[in-house]
């Protein structure tokens, strides 16, 4: 993998990317073989990202003026570190632009906006049959967790839950 070239820019996303962000998270379904369960709209995504509690923030990466990727995240805290955290959701770099280094520079952005914003850790989840993604992680310095599972309710188990 090279280093970024210097057409590579990255910035915060603003009201106007929305349409953007919403073709890159349906690009990411599809490399993740779930085409289908993207039910996010343009506007739920404003919402959430843009209304009065916003849930995420986006960075945006461009080689020249064209998009070449994203990285979704937010806050967690942890309870034994007395911190927040700093939760990447997304990353996906779009075909065309990979092993450019962009990925590698998303996540030092993320990095540093963690240490800037006093966070205690970064961290996030990888599909167990994605390796390119998880040797990747590997030489940024990230460990896996393999002693965590992950948990899920949503849908009528999260409504279940909710009335129990």
């Amino acid at each position: 993998m090279s280093e970024p070239t210097a057409a590579l820019t990255m910035r915060a996303a603003a009201p106007d990317d929305v349409g953007l962000i919403h073709a890159l998270v349906r690009e990411l379904a599809d490399y993740e073989r779930a085409p289908d369960a993207v039910v996010a709209t343009e506007a739920m995504l404003t919402e959430a990202l843009f209304g009065a509690r916003p849930a995420a923030e986006v960075v945006l990466a461009f080689e020249g003026p064209t998009p070449a990727g994203f990285a979704l995240f937010f806050h967690n805290f942890s309870t034994w570190l007395g911190r927040r955290g700093l939760y990447l959701e997304d990353l996906f770099v779009r075909p065309e632009f990979r092993g450019r280094g962009y990925g590698r520079a998303l996540l030092t952005r993320l990095a540093a906006i963690a240490v800037e914003r006093g966070c205690g850790r970064m961290e996030w989840s990888v599909l167990d049959w994605n390796e390119p993604a998880i040797g990747f992680y590997r030489t940024m310095g990230a460990e896996p967790m393999d002693e965590w599972t992950v948990f899920r309710l949503t849908g009528d188990a999260l409504e279940r839950a909710a009335r129990a």
